[in-house]
């Protein structure tokens, strides 16, 4: 591999950019494709943003004739969880056996306790003070769970201006209307507040902490291999 693209390679995976290098097995030529970059003109494009999506490499014919391997480097995902409640409880887990790195935030002491959550990565301090501690990029989902406007609203904020592949909230659809309002006049317009998936999880019944959590889950993971797909296409 030429050392310009192995170095474009290794920033791209400290950056937390997706990244596919695309070689020919005849030739051994590489290429490498940046997904912030754009590549809507690319031969390849339908493969590359299903590959993007799904995270996995593999052998591919390009329109020419060309044998192709495509490997694929996506950041490791992130769940920011605001609330140490007890959704995140079994949530947390759940998360982290499905391959995100899990991240805890709540200024209350008594809930935010290492021995009600072992293991994770707790930050038990007020949003404007953890949230610089924590990386929200297009490869974080946030879920708002503590129904305290005073801590889940600045994290909405900040993960809709982040570009976050998920942003959920937890409450009804009151409860929701009532936050709107409150995020408008923080300055987010409506095709921003769009994205927030509230009430949060999938619609499936889901009673207990531990059925929210599934619900939440299983929508995070929807969005995460859907994301860019046209909103048509993802139905």
């Amino acid at each position: 591999m030429d050392l310009p693209v192995l170095e474009r390679l290794n920033q791209a995976r400290r950056d937390r950019i997706a990244a596919i290098l695309v070689t020919e097995t005849a030739t051994g030529a590489v290429r490498l494709v940046i997904e912030r970059d754009g590549y809507e003109g690319d031969p390849l494009a339908e493969e590359l943003a299903a590959r993007f999506r799904s995270g996995a490499s593999g052998s591919v014919t390009a329109a020419s004739g060309e044998s192709l391997f495509l490997t694929v480097q996506l950041p490791p995902p992130r769940l920011v969880i605001i609330g140490a409640v007890h959704i995140s409880q079994p949530l947390a887990p759940m998360a982290r056996l499905t391959g995100f790195d899990v991240t805890i935030i709540d200024p209350r002491t008594a809930f935010a306790s290492a021995e009600r959550f072992p293991d994770v990565d707790l930050i038990a301090e007020w949003p404007d003070v953890a949230l610089p501690k924590v990386v929200l990029d297009p490869f974080t989902a946030l879920a708002a769970l503590t129904h305290d406007p005073k801590i889940d609203d600045q994290p909405i904020v900040e993960a809709l201006k982040s570009g976050c592949f998920y942003v959920g909230a937890l409450g009804s659809r009151k409860t929701h209307g009532t936050r709107l309002e409150r995020l408008r006049e923080l300055g987010l317009d409506d095709a921003a507040l769009s994205r927030i998936h509230a009430p949060i999880g999938l619609n499936i019944g889901a009673k207990s902490p531990s059925e929210i959590a599934v619900a939440i889950l299983a929508q995070v993971i929807e969005a995460l291999r859907s994301r860019d797909r046209p909103q048509e296409a993802a139905a």
